[in-house]
Parts: structure tokens; sequence; C-alpha cells
């Protein structure tokens, strides 16, 4: 998972985009970047880290221009270099910058059609430079050296015929102006807004999330639409246009769950009040299934994604909640963490036990999620180290038992905790001794109990088996198993890139312009 933030603004865009940033920072901790616009020029700054620490004083002064895209990224493969960190760039035609954050599902085949048919050359194996290079394609077919709104339009729609899977993107055309536009299911989230220029003038932010423009003073317009592209040209005029037809609008549940911050608005859905009812419907299934005798003392989250939905579940069981566990703000999230032994020692350095909190009580840990098991394993022994009598385990969400495709690095089924085994298994291996999940009908009643969305269903594929786009089979999973699990990604002493991860803008100094 990635987050991407795109400005046409009427002042320099470094500081905004730095701030976007910053507070899209949850959703990718391994790298970022920054690419700005003036006087046909592009100015670049990326590298691995967070955004605190690869934009100094002198970077920020370089990154001139009113419009600009940005980027934060998470390691998809398990290693990374400064290669992959995005925006990045192709020089022709007009000059692209782009930043993407999914997975094109038919990446292999449009890296062959690409080389084959449309005569370009891919340095990598990332996919989101197959996306900029489907793109150049498209516009390159123009043969234009201006394009209209209409043309850049028809170039995009013809690329939403080449590509598959679920994205969000940005993008800039040198002279031209701003791009953004997302999967026909909407899978990854997309918004934008406006305010109002000290000229008078409008201005405009597209984001990831909405956090990013209300922090920022943004109003919020609405997201964008699944297989809509919006165009802000060089004169800050808005253009918005549906480029091919929206298919089922399924957004992924677990930006609810998990990636979004719970101020964040997607699809008209509030992520903190989806995970008020998370809460509320797991205390409805411990009722049923405990019963009223059901031995908690007290509830304690484990921060920070599942602190919203474990002060709803405690309040509704009528049972004390309570902050148990001590973060270190530092350590980046274990979940995207490479190797089973690095986030093993992770998270004995991310938190730490309130012994007065747990001494001779039945304790009920609450998490977002159990994907491989590893993280709560330790944190069900570190509650036990600080003196808990039992220790009970409940997950926010259902059973992760399958990969998923659309741009999260979730391991292979083979490491998924859930896939194969039962519940009682599961809590066997983790060392609980209770262990409840959230049903999968519970928990998409709880994020879609909104008057307001558009929303027609989410992508659960990661608890289902079901991915939305209709075009995953078991050879594509086999495919991906052989690139995505830890102990291929180190056997081969490197990584195989499959998604949000760009190419290495050859020749290009860091902090200088393209």
């Amino acid at each position: 998972m990635c987050g991407v933030v795109g400005v046409a603004s009427h002042e320099p865009v470094n500081q905004l985009l730095y701030d976007a940033l910053t507070v899209l920072q949850h959703r990718g901790q391994d790298a970022t970047g920054i690419v700005t616009m003036q006087d046909g020029r592009f100015f670049l700054r990326k590298d691995n880290g967070m955004v605190r620490d690869v934009f100094m004083m002198r970077h920020m002064l370089r990154l001139v221009g009113d419009f600009g895209i940005g980027h934060v990224r998470y390691p998809t493969a398990g290693t990374s270099s400064s290669a992959e960190a995005q925006p990045f760039y192709v020089n022709s035609p007009y000059g692209i910058t782009l930043a993407h954050n999914g997975n094109l599902t038919n990446a292999e085949q449009l890296a062959k059609e690409l080389y084959q048919d449309d005569l370009r050359h891919l340095n990598t194996n990332s996919d989101s430079e197959v996306l900029l290079n489907v793109l150049a394609h498209e516009m390159q077919a123009l043969g234009k050296t201006n394009p209209t709104p209409d043309d850049i339009f028809a170039a995009i729609s013809a690329m939403y015929q080449r590509i598959k899977g679920g994205y969000s993107v940005v993008a800039m055309l040198t002279g031209h102006g701003l791009i953004a536009f997302r999967d026909p299911n909407g899978i990854r989230p997309l918004i934008y807004g406006e305010r109002l220029a000290a000229d008078g003038g409008t201005e405009y932010m597209v984001a990831s999330e909405s956090v990013a423009l209300t922090g920022s003073g943004f109003k919020i317009v609405r997201d964008v639409n699944p297989g809509e592209a919006i165009f802000i040209d060089m004169n800050r005029r808005l253009h918005t246009r549906q480029c091919t037809p929206p298919k089922k609008y399924a957004p992924c549940i677990f930006e609810y769950v998990y990636f979004a911050r719970p101020d964040s608005i997607i699809d008209n859905i509030s992520v903190y009040k989806a995970r008020l009812r998370m809460g509320e419907k797991l205390a409805q299934k411990i009722l049923k299934e405990w019963g009223e005798d059901h031995d908690i003392d007290v509830v304690i989250p484990i921060p920070d994604t599942s602190r919203t939905s474990a002060m709803e579940l405690a309040y509704k069981l009528n049972v004390k909640y309570r902050e148990g566990f001590m973060k270190n703000r530092y350590i980046g999230r274990t979940f995207i963490m490479p190797g089973q032994q690095q986030r093993k020692k992770s998270v004995r350095q991310k938190l730490n036990a309130v012994p007065l909190e747990f001494k001779n009580k039945n304790v009920l840990l609450v998490d977002d999620s159990i994907v491989r098991g590893t993280t709560c394993q330790e944190i069900i022994q570190m509650a036990r180290d600080a003196g808990a009598n039992q220790v009970f385990f409940a997950s926010a969400a259902p059973p992760v038992k399958f990969p998923n495709v659309y741009g999260i690095d979730m391991p292979d089924s083979s490491e998924l905790i859930a896939a194969g085994h039962s519940v009682e298994e599961v809590r066997n291996l983790i060392g609980a001794d209770r262990l409840i999940y959230q049903n999968l009908d519970d928990l998409i009643e709880a994020v879609q109990d909104t008057k307001h969305s558009k929303v027609e269903g989410f992508d659960a594929a990661v608890f289902d088996g079901c991915y939305v786009t209709g075009d995953i089979d078991e050879v594509y999973l086999e495919s991906l198993r052989a690139k995505r699990n830890d102990i291929a990604k180190f056997k081969t002493g490197g990584v195989q890139i499959i998604s949000d991860t760009p190419v290495d803008m050859t020749g290009v100094q860091e902090g200088e312009d393209v």
C-alpha cells in the first residue's frame, strides 16, 4: 500500500506536498519522493526513508514550481533500494512523471506488448513502469504537440482498455498539467478537493485519503469515481471525464480495517465510524458465543489501528478499557516489514507492556486483524510476562486466508496463519486462551452502514477469495506465490518487484531537475 498526492496551485507546492505526504506517512514508510514542474522542466527528490528524513531544506529549495506530485511507499517485496522510490519519469512524449498506488494484474502480458508492439524498453520488473509506459504510448499515439483535454482523456480511455487490476494514479505532463485516475472498480482510494488561492483563483489537490486535503485547508469536493479521470490544465481549470464504464463499485475493505487513518473519509464512508461498528459487531458476537459471563476483566487494544474498535467493544461489554501497551512511535508498521525474524524483533522494540494493567487479570487483547500470527503471538506472550491470568484475543476482521493482488503485499497463503487452520488451531498456535474473529457479513455491514455512499460492495478477497476484477485464477496466484513468499525473497539474495515500484531515473541526480 502506498500514498499518492498531486497539487495544482498558484504558489510553490513543495511545502504543500511535504505536508500532505507527512499526513499520508502511515501508508508507507519505506521511501518517498516529490516531483515539481516549472517552465517545462521537472524537479525531483526521492530516496529511501520517511518524509522527514528524505527532504532537507536544500532539497525543498530546489523543488520549485506550482504543480507537483508526491508518493510514499512501503516495501512490497521485502527489501528495497532508492531505485524503487516514486515518482518516476519517461522523457517521451512531452515528459511524463507518475506516482502509483496499486497493482496491475496483467503486468507481464503488458510488458511483452510494450516491447514487441510498442517498441518500448522496460528497465525493471515494476508494474508501475509498465503503467507509465502504457500511458506514454497512448499519449504518443495522439501525434499532437499540444494535446487538448479531449485528447488526453482519449489517451487515458485507450489505456483503460489495456490495463487490469486495482490502482490510483497521479501524473504530470510537462507544460500541460496534472492527471489523476482510478481503476474501474474503485479498489484503491482517490479523492480531490479545492481551495481559494490568495489571488482569487482555485487550487486543487488530489490524494489517497481525505486527511491529506483537509490537513492543508482544502475543501473536499468528492471521490474520483471508478473509471474516471481528472485533468487540471496549466490555467488551473478542472476537467473530468468518465473514461471507461464503471464496474461494480467495490473499494478494498482492508482500507477500513487497517490501512486508512481513522479520521479519513473514503468513498463517503467514515473510517472512524466503520471501526466503531466493527467493535460493536464483535461485542455482539462475544456475548452470543461466550455469554454474559465471559470472564473478561479488561479490554486492551494493540495500538494503534484497533483502538477505535476496542473502545466500542469494551463499552458494549460494560468492561473496563485500558491502554496496556505503550508504543514507540519511531518504529514502522510490523505488518509491512520483511522476514519473520525482523517482525518478531520489531514487536518487542515497538511495544512495551504496562504490568499494572495485566497483573492477575483476564485480558481481552483486540487487534484489527491477524495475518501471519507472528505479531500477536509475541504480544500474547508479552501480556503473560506482564502477569496476565488469562489472555483472550479478538480480531476486528475475519480470518485472512488469501493473498491480496491489488497492491497490498500480503504474503502467500502458506504464510497466512488462518489458511488451512481452524480457529481453534490458530488459537493454539498464537498461544491465546480464547480467540474470536469478526464474521465477514458483520464486517461488511459495519463498513457499509451509511446512507451517503454509492459503494455497491467491497473487495474482501483476502477473506473470501473472491477477486472483484474477475481475472484472477490459480495460475496467477501460483505465479504470485513464487514471487512473494519470504523464503523465495531471501534465497534469491534480492527481490522480485511486483507492484508499486518505480523505474530508476537513470542519469538524474537527486534533488536536481530532469
